[in-house]
């Protein structure tokens, strides 16, 4: 006789079967550690993961779905639990950091003086970047060496190609993939944004940075599609690994009838 979660040799191995496909709990908690959760938000969280895992084991036993079919939790109490737990904590912090560290206020601004450098708030600074791109309006013949609209109108048109393109990218990359991995270039489209987000910020403090300002405008533009590049050929390399543990992992557990 064998038992009803063991399989034979001669018996195809389906989710659910064999020794158990979900590991077991090297970490399993002491009879003295479990007294000592007995009580307050501890016991509650520590009742979540016992009760995740044990219904997670039983599902898997008893279903008999193959390929990538998702077994899922009920909100209550599973994600209840976990999203109260994890934001207690975080607002834990906030109150102590506003307690110990409270904001500096500084003197009241002067309305008769105005300061040397104006900024913007920090997650504007890229915006703010595009305004200074003077350099790159060009000068028409035409016109008589003139430009064909101002600096300002340039950056605020900058913006708007900017803004556009992020807009359209959801509407393009339509892919079904979660991981950087799977789709190379993607991220590394991401990862220019994110790189020329950054200098475009640091452009916009120019007069703050100690280094030349021609030699920051030209690292400005270059610096995004070497990082693109760098993000693209390691993504590549490393997605024929990645793909062949998947596969690996989902024909173990889930092979195909």
């Amino acid at each position: 006789m064998t038992d009803d979660n063991t399989n034979t040799d001669d018996e195809p191995r389906t989710d659910g079967g064999g020794t158990g496909i979900v590991a077991p709990d090297d970490e399993t908690p002491t009879w003295r550690e479990r007294k000592e959760r007995t009580e307050g938000l501890s016991r509650l969280t520590y009742e979540y993961f016992e009760r995740a895992r044990s219904e997670d084991e039983s599902l898997r036993r008893e279903s008999d779905y193959v390929e990538r079919d998702v077994l899922a939790f009920p909100t209550w109490p599973h994600e209840t639990v976990r999203n109260l737990a994890l934001t207690s904590f975080f607002v834990g912090m906030i109150m102590f950091l506003s307690a110990t560290l409270p904001p500096h206020i500084g003197a009241p601004a002067n309305p008769n003086s105005t300061p040397a450098i104006i900024l913007p708030d920090w997650y504007l600074y890229w915006s703010f970047g595009l305004l200074k791109l003077g350099p790159l309006n060009p000068e028409l013949a035409i016109l008589g060496g003139q430009k064909l609209m101002a600096d300002r109108t340039y950056g605020v048109l900058a913006n708007g190609v900017i803004v556009g393109a992020i807009t359209v990218v959801p509407f393009i990359n339509k892919g079904s993939a979660r991981r950087p991995v799977e789709q190379p270039f993607w991220a590394a489209v991401g990862m220019f944004g994110v790189t020329l987000a950054f200098t475009l910020s640091m452009l916009s403090v120019k007069n703050l940075m100690p280094m030349d300002i021609h030699l920051l405008f030209d690292l400005t533009f270059l610096v995004p599609p070497v990082v693109a590049a760098i993000t693209y050929a390691v993504l590549k390399t490393m997605r024929e690994g990645y793909m062949y543990d998947l596969n690996r992992r989902y024909y173990r557990l889930r092979p195909p009838k």
